[in-house]
């Protein structure tokens, strides 16, 4: 195990599960290089392990692990905690990626991989999650959008959305994981929908109803996007775009 050295300003806690120590070491001399405080941890077991003890702003996950998979690990952290999960596969799949952001990742590298990418994507995911765990918003800011959640109100660029219930708490939902692809049984489960099929086939018509709203073109939307396959996310900023 890679030892955490001792904080410093801005630096943020990584827990990096690598069956590969050469990768693993590398990677961690790069990231601490960088601020991060890194633990590393050699399989799936001990990564869940170190994970559940809540110490850590990100996750990085391996999908091809010794003793327990990534994406077992992966879904046994998401159904306890919040915090960031970034997958590396190497296996380029679609299917794995998706996969992988169904069971609960935040986002996902293939290998091989840029250590400077990396280190954007994981800034990236702990800036959005501070956000998130920060105490409740009066208003929720996401480039021109702004929302109220006590009235239930939004705008954008100042002009009033004229939103059902529905497509507000979805909008919001969205708002607050800005950034973040969230499947339809995500959206379902944030929002307290039904996990019927009718249900799930109308979350696709509440996004289709939000774009309109937003101004959103259906066509080609630049601001709440489907991830084919994974499942919607509204951007955050220029780096989702």
């Amino acid at each position: 195990m890679i030892p955490v050295t001792s904080e410093a300003p801005e630096r943020f806690r990584v827990l990096f599960v690598e069956d590969d120590e050469r990768l693993a070491a590398l990677t961690t001399r790069y990231l601490e290089g960088h601020g991060l405080a890194v633990t590393w941890v050699p399989d799936g077991e001990q990564g869940l392990a170190e994970a559940l003890k809540g110490q850590h702003d990100v996750v990085i996950l391996d999908l091809m692990l010794p003793r327990r998979s990534g994406l077992e690990v992966c879904r046994e952290i998401r159904a306890r905690l919040s915090v960031p999960i970034l997958i590396l596969t190497a296996l380029g799949e679609e299917a794995d990626r998706v996969l992988g952001l169904e069971t609960g990742a935040d986002d996902y590298l293939p290998k091989p991989f840029s250590s400077r990418e990396l280190l954007a994507r994981l800034r990236a995911l702990v800036r959005r999650s501070r956000g998130e765990l920060g105490p409740p918003r009066d208003v929720i800011r996401v480039g021109d959008l702004e929302l109220t959640p006590r009235d239930y109100t939004a705008t954008r660029a100042g002009v009033p959305l004229p939103l059902t219930t529905s497509e507000f708490l979805l909008l919001r939902v969205l708002a607050e994981r800005a950034g973040r692809v969230l499947t339809r049984e995500q959206l379902l489960d944030l929002t307290k929908g039904s996990a019927d099929e009718a249900f799930d086939r109308s979350i696709d018509a509440h996004v289709s109803r939000l774009r309109h709203k937003l101004g959103d073109d259906p066509r080609q939307p630049r601001l709440l996007k489907t991830i084919r396959g994974a499942g919607y996310m509204l951007v955050a900023g220029p780096e989702d775009a």
